[in-house]
């Protein structure tokens, strides 16, 4: 395949517009970087969809369950990125998704998948509903005939650090989290973004390949107390907390029930060392080392800023 013919046909972002951690945002920035052309699909019209714009993007509304806006998005595309967030619709998605891209040949399926995926099996499973789904999903798609690449990432320091405990740094100085003593190897989804772009900038090597990615160390929340102690110039400590009082917190700050149970399960499994994972595959892929927690909270010291 010529280089020339590699950049006609569009890449499929979906999930574009993401909004935690953002991979689609990312991974379309990277791919137009590397000459492709990005068809991004979002679920709105909104100031995200017009940020993709801007990069170069060609911006597509649609539903991921939905048949006839799956069709719109994946004709003439021969690549695909599938992420989509967490979401009791997801298996739905991932099998309407894959179903139109075989109908139309596609040559690479890339599939968001997560980490904890690698434990389990037909007859291991966690209290998450979300990891059933992934799991289930990844099962649809070994059976779909499809050229697939599977991409595990553990917990993202986007999630976890940013948006979940940015508000104990900033008000007290704690990283408030449920974790215990367990260890965990969170990973950028900027670095996910980079290692999915070289993926599809040429998928042959990768079809039928899984990959696992975490971060550059695997520590317990103590050990990243410190780091961020030392980024931000004064001292941050771990207050472990009870899971059931850190879930009805989730529920007041309006996070739907399926999401609540899943990001619950991540905790309970952190404090069993079930995070407690490491490999250097993102490495192997981009070249690159992955981000660090205190280069992460360095980038970010504005939002963990006192109030």
């Amino acid at each position: 395949m010529t280089t020339k013919h590699k950049h006609d046909n569009p890449i499929l972002v979906a999930g574009a517009a993401g909004a935690v951690g953002g991979i689609g945002r990312n991974l379309t920035k990277f791919l137009l970087a590397r000459g492709h052309k990005v068809r991004a699909l979002v679920r709105r019209e909104d100031e995200r969809a017009e940020a993709l714009r801007r990069l170069g993007a060609e911006v597509v509304e649609g539903d991921l369950t939905d048949l006839a806006s799956m069709h719109r998005a994946i004709e003439g595309c021969a690549r695909i990125y599938f992420g989509m967030s967490v979401s009791a619709a997801y298996l739905e998605a991932t099998i309407n998704t894959a179903a139109v891209a075989r109908h139309h040949g596609v040559e690479a399926f890339v599939n968001m998948s997560q980490m904890t995926v690698t434990q389990m099996s037909i007859s291991e499973t966690t209290d998450s509903p979300q990891h059933k789904l992934h799991w289930l999903a990844e099962q649809a798609l070994s059976w779909s005939g499809l050229p697939v690449v599977t991409v595990r990432p553990t917990v993202f320091l986007e999630g976890f650090f940013l948006q979940l405990a940015a508000p104990g740094v900033r008000a007290s100085d704690e990283l408030a989290l449920p974790m215990g003593g367990g260890k965990t190897s969170p990973i950028s989804a900027v670095d996910v973004a980079r290692a999915v772009a070289v993926i599809l900038d040429d998928p042959r090597p990768h079809i039928g390949q899984i990959y696992d990615l975490t971060g550059p160390e695997s520590a317990d929340l103590d050990h990243y107390a410190r780091v961020f102690s030392e980024a931000l110039g004064r001292p941050i400590r771990y207050r472990d907390v009870p899971l059931p009082a850190w879930g009805e917190g989730l529920r007041q700050a309006r996070f739907p029930e399926h999401v609540v149970r899943h990001l619950s399960a991540m905790a309970e499994l952190t404090r069993q060392g079930r995070y407690d994972r490491m490999t250097d595959t993102i490495c192997k892929l981009t070249g690159e080392v992955p981000t660090n927690m205190r280069d992460f909270v360095k980038l970010h010291a504005a939002e963990f800023k006192q109030r």
